[in-house]
């Protein structure tokens, strides 16, 4: 067994938890990695050194917290984290940052290596709940909704992917009653994070930066296959453009949150350049279970928070700010006593504040079972990557196959009423992944995919080369809710999305199929053979293959989330927090992250959740500043 194949193997071990390892790099087992390297070579042995030198320039866990600061913020995700790097800024202003999760793995830099992060302890591992109608070949009818437990949040176990949405999804949260939110007022603060390493790009000074945090770049490696989508695009009558310059339509590489071949976690971008200011704390491994409120005046005070089987308190002179993302915010929020009243009643939870909380649960819908066989090796398996020096290649040089985000390679934009449009609104998203469910040895768990399914669709192509043609629903019309589980801040809270009770949503996916299977018939794509996977999905193969009705079936199977969980704190007048981020009715409290998207953007919610926080903290800035408190 070469050094490659061992270190491949124990990372995958460590990642998806079998090993009792947690995400500790200093473990056995991993030390015993770094030990057995240091018998090869001088690449891997700097590899490892590098990642531990990065990991230790990550904040502390601080052990002795003040009483009192003057912002606490709940949450170190995309959203966290440029807050703590924002509001610290003002010296002389104490800033608390919360994390319920833990330092991040040497390993996460690696960008091909997704699915084993979601299965490891740095995810909260949250499932839907079933209904019937969606998620029809998963486990127990759930689909899987991967988050972020660890700093840096679901920056550091996504697939990297940068976009920033269209004008117009800004414009009409400023008509919904959010005035500031318009695409004029979001742009600034998209470029003010912004560090573009793309050459071509970053000439253009009105739709990019260099200056900011947060660096974006292409893959330093790309197989044949991102080539042939650029072309097929082009022979579909679409342009190749800049997706997150003057115009979204089109066809273009990913551009993605890497920097010299790793991944670029907000955590490390926007933290560990201050991880030495005196006035900005960090705890991780610390849940906070409920924000403090006086309920005869309505305001937040402070939080309390649970920490080595502890309950401890802390308070807030100026402001608790909540980003702890879709799931966990309203949750909070809802145990706090902010939310339905009858709901809280029913929970036995006192109501501070009577608010639709959890309600506008948005994701994107997309299906990940759309696979095409090639007759060239131009695809990427696991078996071909392991034990051949690939992993070498990327130690030392951060190139080669381990390059590519998550094998996402190729992104295309569509608005479906105005597909002539190039200042259209997209309504539908394609993306190329360089891979499929049987050659990647994790996503089937990351997925949730069930065992008989598997064998009977999949098992058949483990040893062949194939694609995916991934769509996805960018303005979905369905809505689904958060609620609480119980008052125990320990239980999971219950995800109710039935992303298909609106029947628009499967007819605007089952339009993205087609659109994939008229790519793939592309002379682009002929090159390599590519033809349609066709075992039927087990539950649909009494009908007709290829009909409409036979592609619905499919997508009730496989469609799922794809992860950019939004709206359940959303922003708006009788909606749960104002344009300037603030709770209704409630002084103190902010919610600041995707939660309080009104509508999803067209674009993967990252870096507008990023943007959001930048807005928010001048938003918080300003209003101590004026004292408009």
């Amino acid at each position: 067994m070469d050094i490659s194949t061992t270190v491949l193997l124990v990372v995958i071990c460590v990642l998806s938890n079998s090993c009792a390892t947690g995400l500790n790099f200093k473990s056995r087992f991993a030390q015993y990695v770094k030990n057995y390297l240091r018998q090869g070579t001088m690449a891997t042995i700097n590899f490892i050194n590098e990642g531990t030198k990065h990991f230790e320039e990550e904040p502390r866990d601080e052990k002795n917290i003040l009483q009192e600061y003057d912002f606490i913020i709940v949450g170190a995700g995309s959203a966290g984290c440029v807050l703590a790097n924002r509001l610290s800024e003002v010296s002389n202003w104490k800033v608390l940052l919360i994390e319920a999760g833990g330092k991040e793995n040497f390993v996460m830099d690696i960008p091909l290596v997704v699915s084993p992060l979601q299965l490891s302890e740095a995810n909260w591992k949250y499932k839907t709940e079933p209904n019937g109608n969606t998620c029809l070949a998963m486990k127990n009818g759930q689909c899987t909704l991967p988050r972020g437990k660890v700093m840096g949040g679901s920056s550091t176990i996504n697939y990297m992917i940068y976009t920033r949405g269209n004008r117009h999804d800004y414009d009409h949260w400023e008509k919904l009653g959010n005035p500031g939110w318009s695409y004029k007022d979001v742009l600034p603060h998209f470029l003010k994070l912004e560090n573009m390493t793309i050459a071509e790009l970053s000439k253009d000074e009105q739709f990019h930066s260099t200056k900011g945090e947060l660096p974006i770049s292409y893959a330093p490696y790309h197989t044949p296959l991102a080539g042939a989508f650029l072309e097929a695009g082009k022979e579909m009558g679409h342009k190749v453009v800049d997706y997150n310059g003057e115009t979204q339509m089109g066809f273009s590489l990913v551009q993605a949150t890497i920097k010299n071949g790793t991944r670029w976690s907000a955590s490390r971008a926007f933290l560990h350049p201050i991880r030495n200011r005196k006035n900005l704390h960090v705890m991780k491994w610390s849940l906070v279970t409920r924000i403090l409120l006086d309920p005869f005046t309505k305001t937040a005070y402070g939080v309390e928070f649970f920490r080595d089987n502890k309950l401890h308190v802390v308070h807030a002179k100026k402001e608790v700010i909540i980003s702890a993302g879709a799931v966990n915010s309203p949750q909070l929020l809802m145990l706090s006593g902010i939310g339905p009243r009858p709901h809280l009643n029913d929970m036995g939870i006192t109501t501070v504040k009577d608010l639709p909380v959890g309600y506008n649960l948005m994701d994107h819908i997309g299906v990940m079972s759309i696979h095409f066989i090639v007759n060239e090796s131009v695809a990427l398996r696991t078996s071909d990557l392991i034990g051949t020096g690939k992993f070498i290649e990327f130690m030392a040089h951060r190139t080669g196959p381990f390059s590519i985000p998550g094998a996402a390679e190729g992104i295309s934009f569509h608005d479906s009423k105005n597909p002539h449009e190039s200042n259209g609104n997209p309504d539908l998203e394609l993306m190329l992944f360089s891979s499929n469910m049987a050659a990647e040895s994790t996503l089937r768990e990351t997925l949730g995919v069930k065992e008989n399914v598997y064998d009977t669709v999949y098992k058949p192509i483990e040893n062949v080369h194939a694609w995916s043609g991934v769509p996805i629903v960018l303005k979905p019309k369905s809505r689904g809710r958060i609620m609480l589980k119980s008052k125990n801040p320990h239980d999971k809270p219950r995800i109710y999305l039935d992303f298909f009770e609106d029947k628009s949503d499967i007819e605007m996916l089952l339009k993205g199929v087609k659109r994939i299977l008229e790519l793939a018939k592309t002379r682009a794509f002929q090159k390599y053979g590519s033809r349609l996977h066709d075992i039927p999905t087990p539950g649909c193969e009494h009908l007709p293959p290829g009909s409409d009705n036979y592609w619905r079936c499919v997508l009730r199977h496989f469609a799922f989330p794809i992860w950019h969980l939004s709206g359940t704190c959303k922003m708006g007048p009788g909606a749960v927090v104002d344009s300037r981020l603030k709770v209704h009715g409630v002084k103190r409290l902010r919610v600041i992250d995707a939660s309080i998207m009104p509508e999803l953007p067209a674009a993967h919610t990252n870096v507008p959740t990023m943007m959001i926080a930048e807005k928010g903290a001048e938003f918080i800035k300003q209003d101590w500043e004026l004292g408009n408190i």
